[in-house]
């Protein structure tokens, strides 16, 4: 990344905290998840089965920025899990967003991607691409920085795909991960084998079957059954948060940005899924160091806010 990218993108943002910006439908409570809510600065370019195939024969969809490498910037590479049966158009408005502040996402068509090999397979596809100087990616990506990003089957795949990455993918967030009694096609996961980079797990309060925070099941049922069990199970040392929408339900991330045209019912859509998990990637993959201190000791997402609750990380300060 160049000097001029990270004063283009700290000046945008410390803008955007003077000013004020408004939180969205009443999610946003600090500065910093106000500020990553709103769109980035950059015009986003979104092409469906953009290239071909994963394992299975499905497509890649990608969301970029349109003016791909201004003044030098290489572009984080996003790989995103879709849920079971769901596609990535469903979850357009998260990913359009991420892209809108400088990362280029890419997702398999591939709705079963719980085993993470799809998942992985995307980053080759697309720094494949960016070893071709044909391609408009072409020595505009940053091949280091890599993150994974994925929800309920999607969200166990992810972190398949890191453990599976030999380090490359360097940080995932799990949006409503599946208890391992639901876990299937390629297995449950297991972050107690996380040995590098990062973990933020995302759910809503109100996803208590899928992604409970603390275990419903009866307690003989052995494995990882809650969010606090997956969290707990991640090595220390690994740097990981954990943070859990108040009243969201398993499918809100789907709003687009409201529930009028989600998939499936849920409560208020998207919004608290923007702030957050934006300003996460920025800390790890864009090494904003003020997104990163919302998430260490005495940072703003370990404040009280109304929004959120189980807010803990066992980050350092940056």
């Amino acid at each position: 990344m160049t000097r001029c990218a990270v004063l283009i993108r700290s000046c945008l943002l410390a803008a955007l905290m003077v000013l004020g910006v408004p939180a969205i439908a009443g999610h946003a409570e600090s500065t910093v998840e106000t500020a990553y809510s709103q769109p980035g600065p950059w015009a986003v370019t979104a092409q469906r089965a953009f290239a071909c195939c994963d394992s299975t024969g499905s497509a890649y969809d990608i969301w970029y920025p349109a003016n791909l490498g201004a003044n030098g910037f290489r572009h984080p590479i996003i790989t995103w899990g879709d849920g079971t049966d769901a596609h990535p158009n469903q979850y357009d408005y998260l990913l359009r967003h991420f892209a809108s502040w400088g990362f280029v996402v890419i997702a398999t068509e591939n709705s079963m991607t719980g085993s993470g090999v799809d998942i992985g397979g995307a980053v080759d596809k697309l720094l494949a691409l960016a070893a071709d100087p044909s391609s408009v990616f072409h020595d505009r990506l940053d091949a280091d920085a890599v993150g994974a990003m994925g929800h309920s089957q999607g969200a166990t795949g992810v972190l398949n795909a890191m453990l599976n990455s030999g380090g490359r993918i360097k940080t995932a967030i799990p949006i409503e991960l599946p208890a391992q009694f639901w876990c299937f096609n390629g297995g449950c996961t297991d972050p107690s084998r996380m040995t590098t980079g990062s973990v933020f797990f995302v759910n809503g309060s109100a996803d208590t079957v899928i992604s409970p925070s603390e275990q419903t099941l009866p307690p003989q049922v052995v494995g990882l059954q809650s969010l606090r069990a997956f969290y707990d199970a991640v090595p220390a040392g690994v740097p990981k948060a954990w943070g859990t929408l108040v009243g969201l339900n398993h499918n809100d991330v789907q709003g687009q940005p409201d529930c009028a045209s989600a998939g499936w019912p849920c409560t208020t859509g998207v919004y608290g899924y923007l702030g957050y998990p934006t300003a996460w990637l920025a800390a790890r993959l864009l090494g904003d160091t003020t997104a990163a201190r919302a998430f260490a000791a005495g940072g703003a997402f370990l404040a009280p806010n109304p929004e959120w609750e189980n807010q803990i990380s066992d980050i350092a300060s940056p």
